[in-house]
């Protein structure tokens, strides 16, 4: 565990948004080779990332929020919210380079997104993620996340081969954390 303090930065500037997108890129191509590895899913990363990165209503205020990770001077990670739908929002791409973990940075950053939809007015937050990502799902548990049934609003229809969908759905897990009134 390192002493040195996590900062979340959120995205703004030019130079905000090129470590994003490093960063992002880095862990869509992280997560695509576990998928394609595990569960023979391929998905379009370079779009996923252009979506990401560029299309301004997704993660971006005021509907949403995409922070970069900061420790020790360097950003080492990323987390992302985006509306659902007018009382529902999601979380997405979180993500901390493996020389960072341990260091509390992943609790740091779920626990503002939930901070920040609850200012945002949602009463219900969604994610899905691989199977094969147990500890991020023992630190969204930790938060108060349950599993639930896909839902049909999640977002990688449109990255992937339709006929892949079923097999995508079976290779994740689906959470919801209730936030209250």
């Amino acid at each position: 565990m390192s002493a040195t303090v996590v900062s979340l930065i959120a995205v703004e500037t030019p130079a905000q948004t090129r470590a994003a997108e490093a960063l992002d890129s880095e862990y869509l191509h992280w997560v695509g080779a576990i998928a394609k590895s595990e569960y023979g899913l391929s998905f379009d990363i370079d779009a996923m990332v252009r979506s990401d990165i560029h299309d301004r209503s997704k993660f971006y205020p005021p509907t949403g929020r995409f922070y970069l990770v900061e420790h020790a001077g360097a950003f080492v990670g990323i987390g992302c919210l985006k509306r659902l739908a007018p009382d529902v929002g999601e979380v997405q791409r979180m993500y901390v380079q493996p020389h960072v973990r341990g260091a509390g940075a992943g609790r740091i950053l779920v626990e503002r997104l939930l901070a920040d939809a609850r200012a945002l007015g949602y009463r219900t937050v969604r994610l899905e993620s691989l199977r094969a990502l147990t500890a991020a799902h023992r630190l969204y548990r930790s938060v108060g996340f349950t599993e639930i049934q896909p839902y049909a609003a999640n977002s990688m229809g449109a990255y992937q081969d339709t006929a892949t969908l079923g097999t995508y759905r079976r290779s994740a897990v689906f959470m919801e954390a209730r936030l209250g009134d």
